[in-house]
């Protein structure tokens, strides 16, 4: 059974090993790495850090499977003035290797809507790499729509 739960100073260091995995190996990642001012392995753990110290700005979704970290998304929390609420905008969603279609990030997204729901939370919005057809589908299945934008970034 998949149970999913926030980043605590004492599941960071598993959140870091998943996410260390996911920038440096995803494919579609790498090819945006550098748009995005990837600054390595020391920029994600402060970033971790930082969700830890400013929880207002959102959180680190963690599943778990038996107690061994399987999949982990980074949850930042902004204002939509379409919706007139706060919303979640969902990054580096993954699960670790050779965990595929076992249902963990359905069971992820089940559990974040839930723990959104009980925040007040009303739209999670998230992004998918133009090649990334199979990322695209899941999200799709999860009752995700395509916006017909794209994702432009600028590193300041």
């Amino acid at each position: 059974m998949i149970e999913c739960q926030k980043m605590t100073q004492d599941t960071l260091a598993d959140a870091y090993s998943l996410l260390t995995n996911f920038l440096s190996q995803d494919e579609y990642y790498l090819d945006s790495s550098a748009a995005y001012g990837d600054s390595g392995n020391a920029a994600l753990f402060d970033a971790l850090k930082l969700f830890l110290d400013h929880p207002e700005h959102g959180f680190v979704w963690l599943a778990y499977d038996h107690e061994v970290v399987v999949g982990v998304c980074l949850v930042n929390l902004a204002i939509s003035t379409s919706i007139g609420a706060i919303v979640a905008r969902l990054d580096d969603f993954y699960v670790a290797t050779g965990k595929h279609r076992r249902g963990i990030g359905t069971a992820m997204l089940d559990a974040l809507r839930a723990e959104l729901d009980q925040a007040d939370v009303r739209r999670i919005d998230t992004s998918v790499h133009m090649l990334n057809d199979g990322g695209r589908r899941f999200y799709q299945k999860n009752g995700f729509l395509l916006l017909n934008e794209e994702r432009l970034s600028r590193v300041l």
